[in-house]
């Protein structure tokens, strides 16, 4: 995989494009800025991409921080290495946001992540129906705290047109991981998320199965790539599975 050509269409067709967004929301270009306001107050709201230099970023991020304090809503500001000015998270800080985890953006082509079975005892199933769903949001909230319900509204709304692919791990009939993989039509790229799995079943193998079927699922959708933002823990097992790190992106956070 020729990693700047990845990074420059990761940034092409999915940063620098005016989207509809995962929740009714509404994305839009306002001068060097792409941002997002959610429908939902605890949904996603945001900046998505910058093109900023020194003479126009602090007015710009002032803008934004006001734009979004008016509203009432949390946001956040996606940061990814390559933004510039180089000093943009000095800039967003003395602004207030506060940086959070550090994550790896991870893209794989998809022909090349190795089939991997399930474990022994678990079956993978993609999730169609109500109670599918419902069983997602059990084991995210169990898993990361919450209440996951606008995701899941969120899934509902996007599975009859098969842009999303909702996948479960079970044991017998417990559910004991869940996951996603979102579809971006029109472009080469497909993105895992969630891969939360109950503590007493980790270690297993079951994440990497449940990324191995996602990709599966990508390829024959016709896409080349798959992305993720991937925390340290995760990262040593996606670089088995032929992930590349192409840079590092921190969000940025303002209650």
């Amino acid at each position: 995989m020729d990693h700047a050509a990845a990074l420059a269409a990761f940034d092409r067709q999915l940063r620098n494009v005016v989207r509809p967004t995962l929740d009714g929301g509404t994305f839009e270009r306002v001068g060097p800025v792409i941002r997002c306001l959610s429908v939902h107050p605890d949904g996603w709201s945001g900046v998505e991409w910058c093109d900023l230099d020194e003479s126009n970023a602090d007015e710009v991020i002032t803008e934004q921080v006001k734009y979004f304090t008016e509203r009432g809503r949390q946001f956040e500001w996606k940061y990814y290495a390559y933004d510039q000015p180089a000093d943009l998270p000095d800039r967003l800080r003395a602004a207030g946001l506060q940086p959070g985890e550090e994550e790896a953006l991870m893209v794989a082509d998809v022909a090349e992540v190795p089939e991997i079975p399930a474990p022994k005892g678990i079956r993978l199933v993609d999730v169609s129906d109500e109670d599918g769903l419902r069983q997602v949001k059990a084991v995210h909230d169990a898993v990361f705290g919450g209440d996951h319900g606008p995701m899941i509204d969120s899934m509902r709304q996007r599975l009859p047109a098969g842009a999303v692919g909702p996948v479960l791990a079970l044991a017998g009939d417990e559910p004991v991981c869940a996951a996603r993989v979102d579809f971006h039509a029109d472009t080469d790229f497909a993105s895992l998320w969630g891969g939360g799995t109950l503590p007493e079943w980790r270690g297993k193998g079951i994440y990497r199965a449940m990324v191995s079927h996602r990709a599966r699922l990508a390829k024959d959708r016709g896409h080349r790539y798959l992305r993720t933002d991937a925390l340290p823990t995760s990262r040593p097992i996606l670089e088995k599975l032929g992930f590349v790190r192409l840079t590092a992106t921190v969000p940025y956070t303002r209650p």
